[in-house]
């Protein structure tokens, strides 16, 4: 199965949602998906999406690289990890690479909630991604 077909639903919710200058790319047995995702809640439907398809996301057959567009004046966050840095991932799980670490005590911005797990939350450097929500508290 080839992965455009094996991730149609992914690809046509990417569309029908407006994410922009969207990219997609297969190099190397990989499906490489790029663009701009209107809102935090886009996002997390496509990620909802992408589980449902490969429910562990294990099979490394997909890099989903989709940002969220507009700066987001959202609630503001407190880094609380004990004394370390908090990851901030690409996709919610630990599976999922690192893009950006937060300070702890750091403040950080809240665009959406995945879960009650994984929350997508953005530094002021402009780092982008899902932390376990755990680490995180109203500021």
């Amino acid at each position: 199965m080839a992965l455009q077909d094996k991730y149609k639903d992914l690809l046509d919710t990417a569309t029908a949602s407006g994410v922009s200058d969207l990219q997609v790319a297969e190099q190397d047995g990989v499906l490489h998906i790029n663009g701009t995702a209107p809102s935090g809640d886009v996002k997390d439907k496509l990620w909802n999406i992408y589980g449902q398809i490969d429910p562990n996301f294990l099979s490394g057959d997909v890099v989903m690289d989709i940002q969220v567009a507009t700066a987001v004046t959202g609630a503001k966050l407190t880094v609380v990890t004990e004394s370390t840095n908090l990851n901030i991932r690409k996709g919610p799980g630990t599976d999922q690479p690192i893009v950006g670490k937060a300070a702890h005590g750091e403040i950080v911005t809240l665009i959406s909630k995945m879960n009650e797990q994984w929350w997508l939350i953005r530094t002021d450097d402009g780092a982008e991604g899902y932390s376990y929500a755990q680490y995180l508290q109203p500021a």
